[in-house]
């Protein structure tokens, strides 16, 4: 997959192949709330803070390239990676996140996290078949289904606002949905053939960071307003647990799991945030939501079935 580089995050014995496949499902259940919380995180800096996503974006990456880094060091794990994955994953990965954040300026919250994260199970379910040769069957079909409708029904039931721009909006998420789809196939067609796509992460994560300088210059890189001190508090908690954390987790996970079933457990991200939405920001509960939660638990339950049982 093109040639080694000096540095990789690698241990000597590589151990995601005999990882159970519960356990892969229960990592990529945590990277999920823990992307949920992020987004929580990022809406109260964008509201105190007056820093823009693009900005978040960039120190998320390069708070999590440092948390990685320290990790890595702890672990003692050595470093060799494939230079043309770590630079897709990483391009992948600023895509994805920058694509997603202006789909919610253009279109609004609603469109854009039905958008990128329905239409990201069905790109990365169409990629699987094609470039791994995974198939879900039928009762997988019908729980991704299932899991679609749900989603609709979670954000469709927050009421949130319609953005100013919906077309460019929904270019915007389906853009993020590309990038995720990509970094998701590749990373698990490396988990697949025995390599450690969670071990490149550090390396991915500088290239997005990269990618991602000259756009958060242009929109200001520093907080403008507000209080400081928890504004770095909220970055230091985006970049270890959302990011660091999170997508380690997600990384590993997708070593037992296939792409697609995967993708739609990742769809907790917004159940979770629904939850906090509810418990801790006061807002009411719509019948929408709760059925559509519903559906989205029994979607993961269904699925998580299926891969023990494959």
């Amino acid at each position: 997959m093109g040639a080694r580089a000096a540095m990789t995050t690698e241990k000597h014995v590589n151990t995601n192949t005999t990882l159970p496949v519960g356990r892969g499902i229960f990592y990529i259940l945590i990277a999920a709330a823990a992307w949920g919380t992020g987004g929580a995180a990022a809406a109260v800096l964008f509201e105190h803070s007056g820093m823009g996503a693009i900005a978040v974006s960039f120190w998320r990456f390069a708070g999590g390239v440092v948390v990685l880094a320290i990790g890595h060091r702890v672990l003692r794990l050595r470093t060799v990676w494939r230079s043309r994955q770590v630079l897709i994953t990483g391009v992948g990965l600023a895509v994805y996140q920058t694509a997603y954040f202006a789909a919610v300026g253009y279109a609004g919250l609603a469109v854009a996290t039905v958008v990128t994260l329905g239409s990201g199970p069905i790109l990365i379910a169409v990629g699987a078949r094609i470039t791994l040769g995974e198939e879900l069957g039928r009762g997988g079909v019908v729980a991704v289904g299932l899991a679609l409708l749900g989603l609709v029904l979670l954000v469709a039931g927050g009421g949130a606002a319609a953005g100013a721009a919906p077309a460019l909006g929904l270019a915007c998420a389906l853009l993020s949905a590309g990038g995720y789809a990509v970094v998701t196939l590749l990373t698990r067609r490396t988990g697949r053939a025995g390599g450690s796509a969670a071990s490149m992460l550090t390396a991915s994560f500088a290239v997005g960071m990269v990618c991602l300088f000259p756009l958060a210059m242009l929109e200001g890189l520093l907080p403008s307003s507000g209080n400081r001190g928890e504004a770095l508090g909220l970055l230091a908690y985006l970049a270890a647990g959302p990011t660091a954390l999170a997508y380690a987790l997600f990384f590993a996970g997708l070593a037992v799991v296939q792409a697609t079933t995967a993708s739609i457990v990742a769809l907790i991200e917004p159940l979770t945030a629904a939850v906090i939405a509810v418990f801790w920001l006061d807002e009411r509960l719509t019948a929408a939501t709760a059925v559509g939660s519903a559906l989205l638990v029994g979607a993961v339950l269904a699925l998580t079935g299926y891969e023990r049982r494959r």
